[in-house]
């Protein structure tokens, strides 16, 4: 979600130094700020540059805290709008693509939830920076159709069927090597039995409301590995890593090589409860 340029005032204050920067509120997704920097007592950016920070969930206010760590600058070239869908969508799917799951070019990734905002990214990145072929798979026939415009070379309406089936219809009995699945229940149990040989399930979230028991013998007779991606955890646990993927997605996004779907906008005022 994000919002129109407001006329509330909001105060931004960096915990390294507790320098009070006076800012303008451009966008707000959930954990991200978009804002355009108007003074600086000792910040490590010129005057005007416009950055992303990762705030918690204190950043739909007039002021927050944060600490300059986790303020990454904006390229020239990329808009504000695309530039908020990066931090959370974006970075886990490069997580879960990249880091987790290590894909390869020319490999097929299956990715579950195929039209929410994580699955979109995925598809995104999976096809167009990796260089993979996409199989998404969602609950309607409407979904389907905006993962095929944004990339994926094949659609799975899981609602109509067994999706292990389809898949296999797709690709034949050696199955996906990588599945980002957001779903869980019997949605994840179909997948994981998509998988090829020492293929990779990537768990990213459980939006069917079911948390699926895995089936060890699944993992040994086609030595897959499943794992996990929680985003958030990466921040605290291993920043480094965090920073890399979230510059590389602003690098991808200004090469041109990613283009996030923005979803709906809405005024500030709209967004809050």
């Amino acid at each position: 979600m994000d919002a129109h340029r407001s006329t509330l005032p909001l105060r931004f204050l960096c915990r390294s130094e507790w320098t009070s920067i006076s800012v303008e509120l451009i966008l707000l997704i959930f954990w991200s700020a978009v804002v355009s920097i108007r003074k600086s007592l000792n910040f490590p950016s010129h005057l005007g540059d416009r950055v992303i920070g990762v705030s918690g969930f204190n950043g739909m206010a007039e002021e927050c805290i944060i600490d300059h760590k986790t303020l990454w600058q904006i390229p020239e070239g990329v808009p504000l709008r695309e530039a908020a869908t990066l931090p959370v969508s974006y970075v886990t799917a490069i997580l879960a693509l990249e880091h987790r799951a290590c894909t390869r070019p020319g490999e097929t990734v299956l990715v579950t939830a195929a039209a929410g905002a994580t699955g979109l990214a995925v598809i995104d990145v999976a096809t167009n920076v990796l260089q993979a072929k996409v199989i998404a798979a969602a609950g309607s026939d409407e979904k389907c159709r905006l993962a095929m415009r944004k990339g994926a070379q094949s659609i799975v309406n899981y609602s109509q069927g067994s999706l292990k089936e389809a898949v296999r219809k797709l690709v034949g009995s050696d199955g996906v090597n990588v599945v980002i699945d957001a779903v869980g229940g019997d949605v994840f149990l179909e997948a994981l039995r998509s998988l090829a040989w020492e293929g990779r399930i990537v768990v990213v979230g459980f939006a069917g409301g079911t948390i699926a028991s895995v089936p060890a013998n699944l993992l040994l007779l086609k030595n897959v590995s499943a794992m996990g991606l929680y985003w958030g955890r990466y921040k605290e646990q291993n920043f480094p890593i965090f920073s890399r993927i979230l510059s590389s997605a602003l690098q991808y996004c200004q090469q041109g090589r990613i283009q996030p779907h923005i979803g709906a906008v809405f005024k500030l005022e709209e967004s809050r409860g």
